[in-house]
């Protein structure tokens, strides 16, 4: 089930919310959110649920041997480092099992084969939640939870469970207990999602429509002008549909009294990669920071390893995405520019224009896209030969493969415009006149956006299969 079908919209959330409020007591509350939220996940794949539910137990009662064993350190310890193998263990085989065979028999005289495993819905995401709540309950910065329920509700929690933002245990660690909801909440959060869900469905949406045309299309007939603005559509595909997922994330949480962390900061806004990433996927970056740089010894060690350290992280960044070997390019590109700017282009960088700046980064990030966007090699090379080596496009055998590119490329200048914080300048909500329209025009957002929905057959998020 996701987020912008009518079968959410109209029946699940209202059936959500209405009892929700109607219930006054807390764990009444919390078990209606667990029973809606594992409800949420089995809609699609009801046998993955007791992955996830295997996965939490581990995580429990790891977290209850470590607290017994306080004064033990070395068993302590041996049950940590046992809960995280059981944990990563899982996400090996259900992701990347398949791939590791496939490449061993590859590459050397191995012979056999091995059943084909579907992916779970979001995975990567909850794992590394539940890997925040070991480390940190390890490292003394949590405290236990004794109730497994609440615990299964931090990691199922429908909002964010299967295309983040990855919400750490320590975000929400009082509000299971102690949050309190208002009318305020419910509105702000309302808002947020309307905001979200028309990033997507009407520009993620838009975009894609051009991207897939291209590069979905004959190669023979797209030169190379087609093949950038294929990038460039993609580079906003990616951006208002993962963005529009966390503002739909972030917003229902806010209605149900929970406040989860900003993912995104207008990343197109960046100067540099290493800006870039300052903004982008902020709860998988400062994740991956946390749990892995800096216990590697992030930039406090010798040049060396601090070189070692950004492509160990990157390599895994790119690698967390998919089990392809375009992930692990693309994550292995961005450590290659982190490295590059700072160690020379960082200078070169500060002296110049900052249109300059932007365009530099800009370039890059969609770039990166395209190593991100094409799995398939051959697909790859041909894309990048194209927007590197020109070729011409005979703009009458683009409309005679798909009149209805010139429509979707209507929806780019939109995106373009709305990937930087143009909303920002308006005013402020002053009078109730002015609040008035404005939620007015929330209404009409959102009224737009089924019809959307119901004019469209392609609405799928793009970091579902993560």
């Amino acid at each position: 089930m996701v987020f912008s079908s009518l079968t959410f919209l109209c029946l699940f959330l209202p059936l959500a919310v209405i009892p929700y409020y109607l219930c006054k007591n807390r764990t009444w509350r919390n078990g209606l959110l667990l029973v809606l939220s594992l409800f949420f996940y089995s809609w699609g794949e009801p046998k993955y649920v007791v992955m996830m539910l295997a996965a939490t137990v581990v995580a429990y009662l790891g977290g209850l041997a470590m607290a017994a064993w306080r004064d033990k350190p070395r068993a302590r310890r041996a049950v940590f480092v046992v809960t995280v193998v059981l944990v990563v263990l899982n996400l090996l085989v259900f992701k990347y099992l398949n791939f590791f065979w496939d490449n061993l028999t590859r590459f050397l005289p191995v012979q056999g084969t091995i059943p084909e495993i579907a992916l779970p819905i979001g995975i990567s995401f909850y794992t590394f939640q539940i890997l925040s709540y070991v480390i940190d309950l390890y490292r003394g910065k949590v405290k236990l939870q004794r109730n497994f329920f609440y615990l299964l509700l931090y990691i199922s929690f429908f909002p964010q469970l299967i295309a983040g933002p990855i919400v750490r245990y320590s975000t929400i660690e009082e509000e299971i207990l102690h949050r309190r909801e208002s009318w305020e909440d419910v509105a702000e959060g309302l808002r947020r999602f309307i905001l979200g869900l028309g990033k997507k469905v009407i520009l993620a949406n838009g975009a894609a429509a051009v991207a897939e045309l291209i590069y979905g299309g004959n190669p023979e007939i797209y030169g190379t002008a087609m093949y950038w603005l294929a990038a460039f559509a993609y580079t906003m595909q990616i951006y208002f549909d993962f963005s529009g997922y966390s503002d739909m994330a972030i917003g229902l949480g806010r209605m149900f009294g929970f406040h989860f962390l900003e993912n995104f900061n207008y990343p197109y806004l960046s100067r540099s990669a290493t800006e870039f990433w300052r903004r982008w996927h902020i709860s998988l970056s400062s994740w991956f920071r946390d749990y892995i740089y800096i216990p590697l010894g992030g930039s406090r060690v010798s040049r060396g390893k601090w070189v070692r350290n950004i492509l160990v992280v990157w390599g895994l960044t790119g690698f967390w995405h998919g089990a392809e070997w375009n992930f692990i390019l693309w994550g292995l590109y961005y450590a290659g520019l982190l490295l590059l700017e700072k160690f020379v282009l960082g200078r070169v960088l500060e002296k110049l224009p900052a249109v300059i700046q932007w365009l530099y980064a800009f370039f890059v990030v969609n770039l990166g896209w395209v190593l991100f966007n094409l799995t398939d090699f051959s697909q790859l090379t041909h894309a990048l030969h194209t927007m590197f080596v020109w070729q011409g496009t005979s703009l009458a055998q683009v409309l005679s493969a798909d009149s209805e590119i010139l429509f979707a490329l209507l929806y780019l200048p939109l995106a373009f415009l709305f990937s930087f914080p143009v909303a920002k300048k308006l005013p402020k909500r002053q009078t109730p006149g002015w609040v008035l329209l404005e939620d007015g025009l929330y209404g009409l957002l959102f009224l737009l956006c089924i019809v959307y929905i119901v004019s469209s057959v392609y609405n799928p998020f793009i970091y579902f299969r993560f």
